[in-house]
């Protein structure tokens, strides 16, 4: 969270106990295309990326999450939880789009 340390130094008996901030580095591009393998598999789908509709919905949450893994697993939770509601197939780029809505992210 951007500020968030300034945040804390507002209280100065909490953030004397914290140590360290640690900033972490995005996910490459190798590193996303595996969790996505795995996130599709677990909802019995399989991922192609020379699909379009795969492509499209790859690109849509490359630019979402912009590597940040936190962000991926939750607006993963979210694709899941509108694919079953909405009796679904395949994830597309604007099942994605639902998905984030329902998150509370900065702006994209």
């Amino acid at each position: 969270m951007p500020g968030l340390e300034k945040r804390l130094a507002r209280y100065p008996q909490l953030y004397s106990r914290i140590g360290f901030t640690h900033n972490y580095r995005a996910l490459s591009q190798s590193e996303m295309r595996f969790l996505l393998e795995n996130y599709w598999s677990q909802i019995n789908l399989s991922m192609n990326p020379n699909d379009f509709t795969d492509a499209e919905a790859i690109a849509s949450i490359a630019r979402i999450t912009n590597g940040n893994f936190r962000l991926l697993n939750r607006l993963f939770r979210q694709i899941q939880r509108v694919i079953k509601i909405n009796e679904l197939n395949c994830i597309t780029a604007e099942v994605v789009e639902a998905a984030r809505e329902c998150l509370v992210i900065g702006t994209v």
